[in-house]
């Protein structure tokens, strides 16, 4: 499986309820249902008016297709090919 970072615009997400929240996670939660095992969610990072989500796909015409499918909007598609972190440096 390959990594990619999804940038989403979704206005005022920053400041969205949890019942707002709750509601985007289930219709992720279904789209998803459709495309397992080859697309998985890990995790969202919100901003004021952006999401940043973490995904796991085959490929990038995978994660397409449940973007299209979910109707939630993408910017931008990110293949991430490596990760560093703090202990990177403590060889």
């Amino acid at each position: 499986m390959q990594r990619f970072l999804i940038e989403r615009p979704i206005p005022a997400i920053g400041s969205a309820e949890p019942k707002e929240l709750e509601a985007i996670v289930r219709t992720s939660n279904a789209t998803l249902q459709h495309l397992r095992p080859e697309v998985q969610w890990v995790q969202s990072y919100i901003a004021a008016d952006k999401t940043f989500c973490l995904y796991l796909a085959e490929d990038e015409e995978t994660l397409r297709r449940y973007i299209e499918k979910s109707n939630f909007p993408a910017d931008k598609i990110t293949q991430i090919t490596g990760v560093i972190d703090p202990t990177t440096g403590d060889a």
